[in-house]
């Protein structure tokens, strides 16, 4: 088992509103999010870490992404897992979710929502970050053998990217 666990946090890249009475879960990336996930992804295929898992909230946008970031990682869309817990907006959520990833995985991607995923990392690593912007990726390393001993403040950050630092905006 590893000595330690690294978790990718990551908040779903830019959602459409064109259809204001679609259903929040139904809402699906818009033009540049479909752009900025699989580029944030071949950026991801660079880091020295790599997930073993990909786990998404069920929402289309958090799915889409993942998937899109998947695929550049060498993963199958069907290798993405769903975990209804990661359809939060609170911070909380994600440490249920995060306490009960399985420990064979040294590493584990979660895509999911702000302002959870911005809380969320701030809690676990005192990182300081204002707010996670969308397709934002958030890797944190943690001295822990298992999930469940992953807690706050304890993570410490490998990386934070996003695609405006990137690659700026046209």
């Amino acid at each position: 088992m590893p000595e330690s666990k690294t978790l990718f946090i990551v908040r779903h890249a830019k959602s459409s509103w064109d259809d204001a009475g679609l259903d929040d879960r139904q809402r699906p990336l818009n033009q540049r999010g479909k752009e900025e996930a699989p580029k944030m992804g071949k950026h991801l295929a660079g880091y020295s870490v790599k997930p073993g898992l990909i786990t998404s909230s069920p929402a289309v946008r958090a799915l889409k992404t993942a998937e899109k970031i998947a695929k550049e990682l060498g993963f199958k869309k069907s290798d993405v897992a769903v975990n209804e817990g990661l359809y939060t907006f609170e911070g909380d959520g994600l440490m249920k979710v995060v306490k009960e990833l399985d420990d064979r995985y040294g590493s584990v991607m979660l895509v999911g929502h702000n302002p959870a995923v911005t809380s969320f990392a701030n809690e676990i690593s005192n990182a300081g970050i204002d707010n996670i912007p969308t397709c934002g990726v958030v890797l944190l390393e943690f001295d822990a053998r298992k999930w469940k001993d992953v807690g706050k403040g304890g993570g410490r950050l490998l990386e934070y990217d996003y695609p405006k630092k990137l690659w700026g905006r046209a």
